[in-house]
């Protein structure tokens, strides 16, 4: 086996709430990377899914479940295997949980991604959130 085939995948939680999504600051940067969305590695047994959602709870102490899955790809900062779920927030007010792993949560709006996330997100990913947040907006 490869170095690549035994580490876990990444699963990212991309939880939308009204007009806005919530982001989390990583104490560490990976690589350029220091705002992203709740995301862990997948356990042995868990599905992306199962993943994006326990890890939201561990970070953010938020309780979400997973709606679908939006996309998979290998992440070309990274390398490694990345899963994006859509969640929805079930319970629980959005804070630093683990404060070994973040710094602060916050809930942007489609506007302040491209601030944050300079070189842009997973297009499905970006996909859904135009369509969701732009929608909830609108709702407004």
């Amino acid at each position: 086996m490869t170095e690549t085939t035994t580490k876990p995948g990444i699963s990212a939680a991309i939880i939308t709430s009204g007009d806005r999504v919530l982001m989390v600051r990583r104490r560490v940067k990976e690589g350029e990377l220091s705002w992203q969305f709740p995301a862990g590695g997948i356990e042995e047994g868990e599905t992306p899914e199962e993943a994006a959602v326990r890890e939201t709870l561990e970070e953010t102490g938020l309780k979400v479940e997973a709606v679908s899955l939006i996309g998979q790809r290998v992440h070309p900062k990274t390398g490694r295997e990345m899963s994006y779920t859509a969640c929805r927030v079930i319970d629980g007010e959005a804070h630093v949980a683990d404060e070994d792993e973040l710094d602060s949560v916050a809930w942007v709006t489609l506007a302040e991604i491209p601030g944050l996330v300079p070189y842009g997100l997973y297009e499905p990913v970006q996909k859904y959130l135009d369509s969701e947040l732009t929608h909830a907006k609108e709702a407004h």
